[in-house]
């Protein structure tokens, strides 16, 4: 068995004295992890960065096997970001997130062509951070946990929806959370309607919100917490506020 396929590298990690295992999020066929023969070497480890762009042959002897990647490179997004730390700390984030949220060999192509133009974006502070939360919000819905935002989980009522409940998932009125609004998660307007204009701190809201969901509907499912780079990239996205 084969495939040819475009593909982001998302972790690899040593295997044997020289050899790597890649996890790389594929447009076709989902996130696959395979061997990398000379994974080690100086120049496949440039290759290997995450966020890295990759042309993708995968052969193994089934469904089932490891097999081996033969790799080369399409686009060194992670060279590009080295000398811009918030850039990387946003690449590294996204690329944390769907390694641990994506199953593998699964294919979503919906989450991969939004994470691609997340990253086109990446030299645009005020783009990339509202980008950064609907591409989680996208996440969301793909994995079977979307959240309905297009009206009041309390009355029905379609206009002036401003929170979020955490326990089901569904938007909340101004009026109707009003007595609640310090257990409720904001809902910035650019999470329902995607031409809104959005300041970063409208971005770090929709983030707040769309990363508790991510942690408590799919990572605490395996044990598991918002990743070090997710928790990062908001801590230097906040301290640009102050």
């Amino acid at each position: 068995m084969n495939f040819i396929d475009n593909g982001i590298i998302l972790d690899a990690r040593a295997h044997g004295e020289t050899h790597a295992i890649v996890d790389i999020f594929t447009s076709e066929n989902g996130r696959w992890a395979g061997l990398v023969y000379g994974g080690q070497g100086r120049r496949m480890g440039a290759l290997l960065q995450p966020g890295n762009e990759v042309k993708v042959d995968w052969k193994g002897r089934g469904e089932d096997s490891l097999g081996h990647f033969s790799l080369e490179m399409a686009h060194a997004r992670a060279g590009e970001m080295m000398n811009d730390r918030l850039s990387l700390a946003g690449l590294s984030a996204a690329c944390a997130l769907a390694l641990a949220c994506l199953p593998e060999r699964e294919a979503h192509k919906p989450s991969y062509d939004a994470m691609a133009v997340l990253f086109d974006n990446l030299d645009h502070l005020e783009v990339w951070p509202a980008l950064m939360a609907r591409w989680e919000l996208g996440l969301l819905a793909e994995l079977g946990f979307g959240l309905t935002l297009d009206r009041c989980a309390a009355t029905g009522v379609r206009d002036n929806l401003v929170y979020v409940s955490p326990r089901s998932a569904c938007a909340v009125s101004a009026e109707a959370g009003e007595p609640y609004k310090d257990k409720l998660l904001p809902l910035p307007a650019f999470l329902r309607d995607g031409a809104s204009k959005t300041s970063l701190s409208d971005a770090l809201d929709g983030l707040d919100t769309t990363g508790h969901f991510i942690e408590t509907r799919i990572l605490h499912l395996a044990d598991k917490q918002l990743p070090e780079a997710r928790l990062r990239v908001v801590e230097l996205l906040k301290a640009t506020l102050d």
